[in-house]
C-alpha cells in the first residue's frame, strides 16, 4: 500500500513512538509483553482523538473485539488476519478527514446531512458533539428513540461524517420484509436455490458493502435470523441461501427501533448475545416535547424547504399558530411537525398560517365503555372467569372498544398512512392489517 510503518514491541516503544510524530493509524495487538492493548487504545482516545487505533484480536473471541470498541478503538481485526480486510480496515482510516486547524470536530460548522440535525438545545448540541466522535469509528452504532424522532436522519450523518461517506448507505425496515424472505433480502441467493429463484441476487449486506447499512427497527427480527444476522456481524461474512461458501463483507452496522430493546432481552425476545453486539456505541435522539426551544428553527426550515421544493413564496406563520405548537405535544415528534406544516402550507390562506390551519388533533379522553359493559366490567373477578366463556364475557369488547379508539387515533395522527401508523403503535404492519380487517375499520 506504499505506507511507512513504525514498529513498537512494546506498550512503551509505542508511547515513546506517539510522542514523536503524528500518525494516520495504530495497529496494536491485544497482548502486549508490558501491559494490554486496551491501555494503548484508552491512551490514544484520550491524548491523540483523531489517530484511529485498531485491535488485533484472537480468533472467536468476540468479547475482546467488543471491549476494543468500547475503549474507543476504530476497527478490530481477528487472528488469522485475512490481508484483504487489513486492507480495507487501513483505508477507511485513511480516509477519515484530519482535524481541521484550530477547531475541533464538535465545533466545526455542520455541513450536508449534518446541517440537517437542527437545534441548539442542551439535547441537540451534545447528540452533535458525540456523532462527531462516533463519526471517526466503525463500532456498530445503536439508535434509540421515539418514533419520528429523527433516528434515521443521526444514521445517515454518522454515515455521511465517517471514513465510509463515499460508500453506500442502505437503509432496511425489518419489520416490512416478510420473515420467509428476510435470509434471501440480507444475504441473497444463487440461481435454483428454491422455488421462484430464477437468478442470482444480491443481498443488503453486499449492496452495502464498503458503506453502512442501516437496520431500522431491528427490534422486529424474527428470532431464527438474529441468530444469523449476529453471525454475519461477527464473522464479517455473509452466505448466500443456495451458496456453498461464505463472501466476506465489509459493512458497518447501525440499528435502530422506537422499542425498549433491553426490555426486550430481559423478556427473551430479543438475543442477549446481538444485543450485546450491536450495542456497542448507544445514541438516544431526544424526542420533540424534550427540546421545545429548537421549534422555531425547525419550523422555520421546513416551511422554507416546502416554499422552494413548490416553488411558492414562504407563508408566515401568525402567533396564534406559533402557540397551538409550542403547547402541542407531538407524539410523532418531528415527523409530525413536518406533516402538520405541510398540509398547513396546503391549506393556508395568503395571509399566511393561522392555527385554525394547522388542523392539531385534539387530546381527546378514552371514550367510557357503554354502560352495559361498564357494569359487568366492574363486577368482573378475574380469579373467576372461565376462559371457555370469555368471548361472551364484557373483557373482550372492553379491549377491542380501546384497540379500537387507539387505531382509528393512530390512523388521523398519520394522515391514515399504515407503515407509519404500525410504527406508532409499536406493531408490524401485517399485524395493523389484521386488526383493520378484524375490527372492521377502512
Amino acid at each position: 500500500m506504499d505506507l511507512h510503518c513504525d514498529t513498537a514491541s512494546s506498550l512503551r516503544e509505542a508511547r515513546t513512538l506517539l510522542k514523536r510524530a503524528q500518525y494516520a493509524l495504530c495497529l496494536t495487538d491485544m497482548r502486549l509483553p508490558d501491559g494490554s492493548g486496551i491501555e494503548l487504545v484508552q491512551e490514544i482516545a484520550q491524548l491523540y482523538p483523531y489517530t484511529p487505533v485498531a485491535m488485533i484480536t484472537a480468533f472467536g473471541n468476540q468479547e475482546a473485539a467488543v471491549e476494543a470498541l468500547k475503549a474507543g478503538a476504530f476497527d478490530f481485526v481477528s487472528k488469522p488476519v485475512d490481508l484483504a480486510v487489513l486492507r480495507g480496515l487501513v483505508q477507511h482510516a485513511l480516509n477519515l478527514a484530519p482535524p481541521r486547524p484550530g477547531g475541533s470536530e464538535a465545533g466545526r460548522p455542520a455541513s450536508g446531512v449534518a446541517a440537517r440535525l437542527l437545534g441548539q438545545s442542551a439535547a441537540m448540541q451534545a447528540l452533535r458533539a458525540t456523532l462527531a466522535k462516533v463519526a471517526r469509528s466503525q463500532a456498530p452504532v445503536y439508535i434509540a428513540g421515539e418514533s419520528g424522532s429523527g433516528k434515521e436522519l443521526v444514521a445517515r450523518t454518522i454515515h455521511a461524517e465517517g471514513a465510509r461517506a463515499a460508500g453506500p448507505f442502505v437503509p432496511v425496515n425489518c419489520g416490512a420484509i416478510p420473515a420467509e424472505l428476510m435470509e434471501s433480502e440480507f444475504f441473497g441467493h444463487k440461481k435454483g436455490s428454491f422455488t421462484g429463484a430464477h437468478a442470482d441476487k444480491t443481498g443488503l449486506f453486499q449492496a452495502a458493502q464498503g458503506g453502512t447499512l442501516f437496520l431500522d427497527e431491528i427490534a422486529e427480527l424474527p428470532m431464527a435470523m438474529q441468530v444469523k444476522l449476529l453471525r454475519a456481524i461477527q464473522e464479517k461474512s455473509v452466505r448466500p441461501v443456495g451458496a456453498n461458501a461464505e463472501v466476506p463483507v465489509d459493512v458497518r452496522i447501525l440499528s435502530a427501533t422506537h422499542k425498549n430493546l433491553a426490555a426486550l432481552v430481559e423478556e427473551g425476545r430479543f438475543r442477549h448475545d446481538l444485543y450485546y453486539r450491536i450495542n456497542v456505541i448507544e445514541l438516544r435522539v431526544p424526542p420533540l416535547r424534550e427540546r421545545r426551544e429548537d421549534l422555531p428553527a425547525l419550523i422555520d426550515a421546513i416551511l422554507t424547504r416546502l416554499a422552494t421544493a413548490q416553488g411558492r413564496p414562504r407563508p408566515p406563520l401568525h402567533p396564534d399558530a406559533m402557540e397551538a405548537l409550542a403547547h402541542y405535544t407531538f407524539p410523532g415528534n418531528v415527523r409530525e411537525l413536518e406533516n402538520i406544516l405541510e398540509r398547513a402550507f396546503a391549506l393556508a390562506d395568503d395571509d399566511g398560517i393561522r392555527a385554525a390551519d394547522l388542523h392539531l388533533p385534539e387530546n381527546r379522553p378514552v371514550p367510557p365503555l357503554p354502560a352495559q359493559a361498564s357494569a359487568a366490567a366492574a363486577t368482573l373477578d378475574p380469579s373467576k372467569i372461565d376462559p371457555r366463556e370469555s368471548a361472551a364475557s364484557a373483557l373482550p369488547s372492553f379491549i377491542e372498544e380501546i384497540e379500537r379508539k387507539a387505531i382509528e387515533q393512530a390512523l388521523q395522527d398519520n394522515r391514515y398512512n399504515k407503515t407509519k401508523t404500525a410504527a406508532q403503535l409499536g406493531i408490524t404492519f401485517r399485524a395493523l392489517r389484521y386488526k383493520l380487517k378484524k375490527l372492521g375499520i377502512d
